[in-house]
């Protein structure tokens, strides 16, 4: 009978750390509905859009430098550092076209140009074909390259910041990579994305522990996006100083002294 008790509780303490195991396994593992041989439609992304106050690059070129050369902003020199320590270092960087707050720019021979809701692509085209169309060049290439593609990512990441990203693509995984991935105390269940729409605020909230995540109209980020990691409980109850003694000191000074106990009692039953 006594040994039928202790195998009993050992089943139990057994149950018990596999039970919280399945639950830390379910808080932390991202895609955790996946299959092997998983197979997942892609959403179409369509790029980024072109607001107001962004910055971008425009570069013409034709079978005619010299006549192409008027539409292509001059590379602005930079001097770093001060006369203080008299340092020579220095760098360039283009100068782009910054869209104005009803959505336009100024583009040379062409005057203005409504660009806000264009993607770059839909900019490119536009520009080619009014170049050829008012006999100014025949044959133009014309590149569009986003230059203040920014986005901050927050929270129970392990580097929170700014970031800048190089062309118009990036999705909410990668954004987490360049932060580090999250800590063990962020929540892979209630991510937040915050964007400005039309002068309002949306907010989303995703969840990569699920492959739903693909589908949601923040997988693929915007500029100026914030990513907002939210704290889990165990971070959220270290924010006194009571309670995070309870959980860093007490706490598991009383879960060890529990398990201590209950190792002698089985000891104890079965050698009897």
């Amino acid at each position: 009978m006594k040994r039928i008790f202790g195998l009993s509780l050992i089943a139990t303490v057994a149950l018990f750390a596999a039970s919280c195991s399945s639950k830390t396994y379910k808080n932390i593992n991202y895609f955790q509905d996946v299959q092997n041989d998983t197979v997942m439609n892609m959403a179409v992304n369509q790029g980024i859009l072109i607001q107001e106050k962004d910055m971008i690059s425009i570069i013409v070129s034709s079978s005619n430098p010299a006549a192409s050369a008027i539409y292509n902003l001059p590379v602005a020199s930079y001097q770093a550092g001060s006369e203080l320590n008299n340092t020579n270092s220095g760098y360039q960087r283009l100068l782009g076209y910054v869209v104005d707050n009803e959505g336009n720019i100024e583009f040379p021979k062409l005057g203005k140009i409504h660009v806000a809701g264009m993607n770059r692509w839909q900019l490119c085209d536009r520009i080619r074909r009014e170049l050829i169309d008012n006999g100014l060049l025949l044959d133009p290439v014309v590149t569009v390259e986003f230059m203040n593609f920014k986005f901050s990512v927050l929270g129970e990441v392990v580097a929170p910041g700014t970031y800048t990203n190089q062309g118009d693509r990036i999705n909410i995984l990668q954004a987490l990579s360049m932060a580090r991935d999250l800590t063990i105390y962020g929540r892979r269940d209630n991510i937040r994305v915050f964007r400005e729409i039309n002068g309002k605020r949306q907010v989303y909230i995703v969840d990569i522990r699920d492959t739903d995540i693909f589908n949601s109209p923040a997988y693929y980020l915007q500029q100026n996006d914030i990513v907002y990691v939210t704290p889990n409980a165990v971070r959220a109850g270290q924010s006194t100083i009571n309670e995070n003694n309870f959980r860093s000191v007490s706490f598991w000074m009383t879960m060890g002294s529990t398990l201590v106990t209950i190792t002698n009692m089985i000891i104890l039953i079965l050698t009897r």
